[in-house]
């Protein structure tokens, strides 16, 4: 296997049912299961949300599945690099400059300065706006057929990184619909073409021989989404697919030597507090949770050992995190047991979390007996989180065992803090409001230098700690499935990346 050279419907227990979900694609090629024709099969575990549109929790399925492209790209050391643009240039601090390859999106239409124009600025526009641009004020403009020029409100030193977001890939026009729906279909610029998108359980992909890079070795990969960790397992054991992702810590030793692949992981989980509309928008009780939960009693019991104590919001696969990490100082003091009681009396904490990771729901119930200790009455509340995704952002949970990728979106950790820990962050969960958090991620996102820019971020973990708004658990360690007759999967810690040109059938 290789590190990256780039840039759920319901659970699915019983056999029959699953082999149902595998059948003949109606352009001729196979779906999930058939393995057929140099196809590749593939589970995923988080069915679509949005159709798979780039401005949703989709957006790396396109990445993924090397549908649709940025900009640029991510490489495996962290930096950017070109994907639709060729090169780039800095102008001055606010401005820059990006010289497109010759390109054709998936409907024949050439990638050129306007559609990349439009597509960002669809996704700038969009009603949800993606998480990369929660902290930026982007404007482009094309300067001729294959120039665009970029140019931010403030200085953006890392743009480069900003653009290899799956959420800002750059897809034709026709992806993109007058009420604001944008759909990839046929309309991505990768080496494989969406053409069949069954809901929220199957689609079909085919080669794109016109892809800028080259033929991808596989005709065409079939997906089907099992939301059950379990099922995706069964299935790969039981040659149904090729590959299947995030295998359950609880199968992963069931799996041969040969199949089972660990990953170290930028993923933590956490126990976010929802600080703006809860029983803990009491700071005396949120550090009540802080003193008593304890997320190293999850490494064995929950994660067999797939895990490692979680250190802060960034775990061993950030590795220059534990070398400038600060010390969390200026802590609220602990509600007792009894001033828990006192201060709960008749509230009833609501914890919850979702079923796409099957250690999370295992998780949350070590938790909620560690937080009953602590003087809290907890009620879990356990569904798919494409269920509950609404109700999370609206504030409509106490509490939230939650798996988060602090590298996803740009590769930069600042993007990650701003959409979750800002005032006005766009998945801010915990529902945070506190200056000295706003002031350090701004300071963070401001600085141009690799070294001080890492300095400044985890001074702005600290500051978000110290608020005890997210309680960090665990740094997991994924394990990917994957038959031994398939090569060239790619082993990604960012979780942005499975297969390219490639990956195939041997």
């Amino acid at each position: 296997m290789r590190t990256p050279s780039r840039g759920l419907i319901a659970a699915l227990a019983l056999t029959p049912l699953l082999a149902g979900c595998f059948a003949q694609s109606e352009d001729g090629g196979t779906d999930a299961g058939a393995g057929t024709n140099g196809r590749l099969r593939i589970a995923l575990a988080v069915p679509p949300v949005q159709a798979l549109s780039p401005y949703s929790n989709d957006a790396t399925v396109l990445s993924k599945l090397s549908v649709a492209e940025g900009l640029t790209a991510l490489s495996k050391d962290g930096t950017a690099e070109p994907a639709l643009a060729e090169s780039w240039t800095r102008k001055n601090d606010t401005t820059w400059t990006f010289e497109l390859r010759k390109a054709t999106f998936q409907d024949g239409t050439d990638v050129t300065a306007e559609s990349v124009v439009n597509a960002l600025e669809k996704a700038d526009a969009a009603e949800t706006k993606p998480r990369v641009l929660s902290d930026v004020t982007l404007t482009a403009k094309a300067e001729d057929a294959d120039t665009v020029t970029l140019t931010t409100k403030s200085a953006d030193p890392v743009l480069p990184l900003r653009l290899a977001s799956p959420a800002l890939a750059i897809l034709a026009a026709k992806a993109y619909a007058a009420n604001g729906t944008v759909s990839p279909v046929g309309a991505g610029s990768g080496p494989f073409e969406i053409t069949r998108l069954n809901g929220k359980t199957k689609a079909t992909l085919n080669r794109f021989d016109g892809y800028w890079g080259g033929r991808a070795k596989a005709a065409g990969i079939d997906v089907t989404w099992i939301a059950d960790g379990t099922a995706r397992a069964n299935a790969l054991r039981g040659g149904d697919v090729d590959v299947a992702e995030w295998i359950p810590t609880a199968q992963a030793k069931l799996l041969g030597q040969d199949t089972r692949h660990e990953v170290p992981s930028v993923r933590t989980d956490s126990l976010i507090l929802n600080t703006g509309s809860s029983l803990f928008t009491d700071e005396a009780l949120r550090a009540a949770a802080r003193e008593t939960v304890d997320g190293s009693a999850l490494v064995d019991s929950v994660f067999g050992g797939y895990a490692d104590p979680a250190q802060g919001l960034f775990g061993p696969a950030v590795s220059w995190a534990a070398d400038d990490r600060v010390e969390v100082t200026g802590r609220a003091a602990a509600a007792t047991a009894a001033q828990v009681k006192t201060k709960t009396k008749g509230r009833t904490l609501r914890l919850a979390t979702y079923t796409n990771r099957t250690e999370l729901p295992e998780a949350a119930s070590v938790l909620q007996q560690q937080l009953e200790k602590a003087g809290f009455t907890v009620k879990q509340d356990v569904r798919e989180y494409t269920q509950m995704e609404a109700d999370l952002l609206a504030g409509k949970y106490d509490a939230l065992v939650f798996s988060r990728v602090t590298l996803l979106d740009t590769g930069d950790a600042v993007a990650y803090l701003a959409s979750d820990y800002m005032s006005d962050g766009v998945y801010n969960i915990a529902g945070l409001k506190d200056p000295a958090v706003d002031k350090a991620v701004k300071a963070a996102a401001s600085e141009g230098d690799t070294e001080e820019r890492r300095k400044k971020i985890m001074r702005a973990e600290a500051e978000i700690l110290r608020t005890d708004a997210v309680l960090p658990l665990v740094h997991e360690q994924a394990v990917q499935g994957i038959a031994t007759d398939v090569e060239g999967v790619i082993l990604d810690p960012l979780e942005r990346s499975l297969v390219d040109l490639d990956t195939r059938l041997k």
